[in-house]
Order: structure tokens, then C-alpha cells, then sequence
């Protein structure tokens, strides 16, 4: 059997300083404005009930990305709760999509649908990553490894 190393070239990643940094805040945001141009239309048309529930389930997710970020200084439990809600958002919104396409069928964009499902699931997997990432500096900080800056430089 042959071994191939499996080395992955190295990214400088862009250092987050405000939630709209964040790569799922970005990515949870296309998939609400994809789900209000795309496919909120189309379910007009068909009269689908659960579409406005849909749309705040879409909208809920980001905002929450965003007050978590700010929350998790002043109450890192309330931060870290907030992020909860949104990984929580993620699984419903892939709930609202499955029955949706369960429903309508073709007569739907079904490959916007899957996409939009793969970009829920993959979003809730990056908020939970991102949990455990504050989680481990919050240990750290605790732990006196970690040194807060004190003094601003002007």
C-alpha cells in the first residue's frame, strides 16, 4: 500500500475583528438572501404556509452569529448560548428545506435546495468549531496561559 503525504499549502487566515469577519456570519447571511430572492417567490406561488416562518428561522441564524460575538465578552455563557441558537436555526432551516422539497418536489429548484441544505449543515459544523475555539482560549484565559492586554496604545 502507498502512503501519499497529504500536506495542505499553508493560508494566513484574516484576523477577525468584528463578527462580519467571521466566515459563517458570511456565509449564513448568502443563504438568507438566497432563501428571500430565490426561493420566497416561488413559494408565493405555490402557498406555502410555513414561508414566513422560514424566512425568520434565515434572518434569526446571522443575527445571532453577530450578538454572540459581541455578547461572549461581557457574558461568555450568554455568547456561547446565542451561537447554540444559531446552530439550532441551522438544523431548522435544514428541516424547512428537506419538508420543503419533500412537499413541492420538482416543482421547485431541487439543486438549489440541496445546496442550500449543504450550506446549513456545513455552517452548523463551523459554528460548533467556532464554539470549541472560544471555549479552549476562554480555558486558556482562565488558566493565566492566555494574558489579556491591559494598556491601549494610542
Amino acid at each position: 500500500m502507498i502512503y501519499q503525504n497529504y500536506k495542505k499549502p499553508f493560508t494566513v487566515k484574516k484576523p477577525v475583528r468584528s463578527f462580519r469577519d467571521l466566515d459563517i456570519y458570511q456565509k449564513t447571511l448568502e443563504c438568507s438572501v438566497l432563501v428571500v430572492k430565490d426561493l420566497v417567490p416561488e413559494l408565493e406561488k405555490l402557498n406555502y404556509s410555513f414561508r414566513e416562518n422560514m424566512v425568520n428561522c434565515a434572518m434569526s441564524i446571522p443575527l445571532f452569529i453577530g450578538e454572540s460575538h459581541s455578547m461572549r465578552f461581557a457574558s461568555f455563557e450568554g455568547g456561547v448560548m446565542l451561537l447554540e441558537k444559531a446552530m439550532a436555526g441551522c438544523n431548522k432551516m435544514i428541516i424547512y428545506l428537506e419538508q420543503m422539497k419533500g412537499v413541492y418536489g420538482a416543482k421547485l429548484d431541487v439543486s438549489l435546495i440541496d445546496d442550500l441544505i449543504g450550506r446549513y449543515a456545513d455552517s452548523r459544523t463551523k459554528s460548533f468549531h467556532l464554539e470549541r475555539s472560544w471555549k479552549k482560549f476562554k480555558a486558556g484565559e482562565l488558566s493565566g496561559e492566555i494574558k489579556p492586554k491591559t494598556g491601549f496604545r494610542y
